[in-house]
Order: C-alpha cells, then sequence, then structure tokens
C-alpha cells in the first residue's frame, strides 16, 4: 500500500494581535475554490456566537452556501462589505470575549484589512489531499485530521453517481471540527470519478464496496461512520451489509440513496451520461436542485470538463448499467441494510426528482428517516445543516 500527499497546509497568518481573538476566515469549499463573497451577514456586531449557527452567506464559484459557526464569543468586527471578493483564508469577521480591549480589537481589524488590501494571506484551511493504491487503482480522497488526538470513530464520505469528493463541501468540515469529538473525516473519489482512476471494471455496487473496503484497510482504518449520496448510499449500504466487515461500520447515514425503492430517473441517469456539450448537461444538472439558480455556469464547466477526460465515458456507462433495470432501479441493498446493526440514518429532499422520497417506505421502520423540505437531490449542498445534524444523530457519541 503507498499513499502520496498531493498538498500540504501552507503556514498560518499572523495571529492579528493577540491569541484572544478568534478569526473567522473565507472557507474552502472545494478544492478548487480561490475566493468567495459574503453575500449576506446573518450577524451583527455585539451578537453572541454558538456552535452551528448560520454566520453569513457564501458565494463560490459554483455555489452558494451558509457558513456554519465553529467559534463561540462575541462578534467584534466584521472586517468584510458583502459582495466583496475575498481569498481564502482572508479574515471576514473578529470574535473575542468582551473584556478584550476595544483598542485590540481595532488593531486587529486594521491588520487584517491591510492583508485583504495587499493579498498577503497564508491559506492552512482546507483538507490535505492525497492518493492509495486499491486493488490496483489509484483513489484520490481529501482528509480533514484534527489537530490534537481524534477522540471519535473516523467519518467517511462517499459521493453519487457523476460526482465526487468536492460535493461533501459544506458538510465535512463541520463533522470534523465538531466540538464534542475530534475525529478524521475522508472524503473519497469512486473509481470513474474525480481524481481516481478511470477504470471501474464491473461496475457494480459490489465491486464498488469492494473498493471501499480496500480504501478503508489501505488506511488502516477499523471502524468508521460511513455517509453515502445516491449510488454512495447503495456503496456504503452493501460495506455495512457485508458479514466480513462486521463490526467495521459504526453507523450509516444515507442522503438520497439509491437501492431503496424501485422508482429513480433513469433518463436523468442516461443523460448525464451522453451529455457532450453544455446545452446537453445543463437540463439535467437542473433536475438534482429544488432551486435550480444553483446551477451556475462554473458547475456545468468542471463537469464538463470531468466528462471529457480519457474513460469517463465507458466509466459512467458501465455503471449506469448496474444502476438501472430498464427504467427502473436495477439495485436492491434493503437486506444489506437489514442485516446491519449499527444506526441508520436517511435524509430524502422533499424535491428529489432523482431518487424520489417515496423510496423512504423501503427503510420500513429500519432507520431515522428525515425529509427535508425545499431540497432536490443535492440535500448536502441546498441544506447542509440539515444533513449535518442527521450525521451527528447517526454518530451519536461514537
Amino acid at each position: 500500500m503507498t499513499t502520496t500527499d498531493e498538498d500540504t497546509a501552507s503556514t498560518a497568518n499572523t495571529d492579528l494581535g493577540t491569541d484572544r481573538i478568534q478569526r473567522i476566515t473565507m472557507p474552502k469549499w472545494g478544492l478548487s475554490m480561490e475566493s468567495g463573497k459574503v453575500t449576506d451577514w446573518f450577524v451583527t456586531e455585539g451578537d453572541e456566537l454558538t456552535h452551528g449557527q448560520d454566520i453569513c452567506e457564501i458565494d463560490t464559484d459554483k455555489i452558494a452556501g451558509a457558513l456554519e459557526s465553529t467559534w463561540t464569543g462575541t462578534v467584534r468586527a466584521l472586517v468584510v462589505d458583502t459582495m466583496v471578493e475575498v481569498p481564502v483564508g482572508g479574515t471576514i469577521a473578529l470574535v473575542a470575549d468582551v473584556d478584550v480591549p476595544q483598542e485590540e480589537i481595532d488593531a486587529a481589524l486594521a491588520q487584517a484589512r491591510e492583508q485583504l488590501a495587499s493579498g498577503d494571506i497564508a491559506d492552512d484551511s482546507g483538507p490535505r489531499l492525497a492518493t492509495v493504491e486499491v486493488n490496483g487503482t489509484s483513489i484520490s480522497y481529501a482528509v480533514l485530521e484534527p489537530d490534537g488526538e481524534s477522540t471519535g470513530a473516523p467519518v467517511v464520505f462517499v459521493h453519487g453517481y457523476g460526482g465526487d469528493k468536492d460535493s461533501w463541501m459544506f458538510v465535512q468540515e463541520p463533522i470534523a471540527s465538531d466540538v464534542d469529538r475530534a475525529r478524521a473525516t475522508y472524503a473519497l473519489d469512486l473509481p470513474g470519478h474525480g481524481s481516481s482512476g478511470k477504470v471501474v471494471g464491473a461496475g457494480t455496487v459490489e465491486s464498488l464496496a469492494a473498493t471501499l473496503l480496500g480504501f478503508l484497510d489501505a488506511l488502516d482504518l477499523s471502524t468508521v461512520h460511513l455517509v453515502g449520496h445516491s449510488m454512495g448510499g447503495a456503496v456504503v449500504t452493501a460495506v455495512a451489509g457485508n458479514p466480513g466487515a462486521a463490526g467495521r461500520v459504526a453507523s450509516l447515514t444515507l442522503i438520497s440513496p439509491a437501492g431503496y425503492g424501485p422508482e429513480i430517473n433513469a433518463d436523468y441517469i442516461r443523460g448525464f451520461a451522453s451529455a457532450e456539450t453544455r446545452r446537453e448537461l445543463k437540463p439535467h444538472l437542473l433536475q438534482l436542485f429544488a432551486d435550480q439558480s444553483l446551477v451556475q455556469r462554473q458547475l456545468i464547466d468542471d463537469l464538463l470538463k470531468y466528462k471529457r477526460l480519457d474513460g469517463v465515458d465507458k466509466a459512467l456507462a458501465t455503471l449506469s448499467g448496474d444502476l438501472l433495470d430498464g427504467d427502473r432501479s436495477g439495485i436492491d441493498v434493503t437486506a444489506a441494510q437489514a442485516s446491519f446493526a449499527g444506526p441508520t440514518v436517511a435524509v430524502w429532499g422533499a424535491q428529489d426528482r432523482i431518487v424520489p422520497a417515496s423510496n423512504a417506505a423501503a427503510l420500513d421502520g429500519r432507520a431515522s428517516v428525515h425529509l427535508v423540505d425545499g431540497a432536490g437531490h443535492m440535500a448536502h449542498m441546498e441544506k447542509p445543516q440539515e444533513v449535518v445534524a442527521a450525521i451527528r444523530e447517526a454518530i451519536g457519541s461514537g
């Protein structure tokens, strides 16, 4: 087994004058993100921040989302105005206890704005990228590790058909930074996706599950919490129900999982696989979201770039052959889930047009199911707070 680091964290910015002042910085949502804009502040100076509270709305080049607080204390200064481009790692607000003198806040505010003006921003945020060889295939993954010792089992995120590790941009960091339990989080690219190798072999849920098990073995992850979206939901279920993996999976969180119930949007699966131009691809992507304005040009361009990589067309065609049986679902993982002894929590977008929420009936009372209004198939991108809450419910104290 070999692993290769693809990126290393840069040196952190200076402490802005005192370690009693906490910096809220522009997050790195997506491995290619370089900057973002605050489009709306949900807090004002003097507000008390709590863990998990929404601080502001941030617009990236791909999608907009709310920044969830991992800080506690009083908001002492908002460093940037709305609609101003801020590099990743740049300070956007300052938090400190009320007993920190105002002159210290003013000095830190001046330094933060000077750094933004000069562009002297050292970004130490975001996950570390690495690759690992699994059964002859290069698997790319992003890992966030706690600064100190881990006290909880790691969480592994598995994307859906046509997705990649970037799709977890809004949920991976909040789970990694939970104040109650420090834990590592991993988001991997399945074969045929993202930066991983494009050979998918048989392209079945079982073969993808074998790759996921090999990934856990390669990184020596003996016990994990698994989170899966769509096709990835079927994959993590197959691993959890595998007798050879007994005791390795502590919990399952499923977001619009495939393999539960017969209903699936076969036109979307086939259309995504065959689309070759922006005009052909966009109508299919619009079906993923309840809020179709989230399908921005950069998202379409990035997916087209991925689809034009050597081997992707064959990989998607092979995978779709397993996912579909005519116009119905070709897979069924309900028996695997029924054999899993740990907790299962499922989340469905109420407006899901790819794997409809009616499929939740297949869980037959064996899971805690949450229906999220205002979300489509990509609930973890449209309503990440609800998905984070579901993951925390599944994890419990483990």
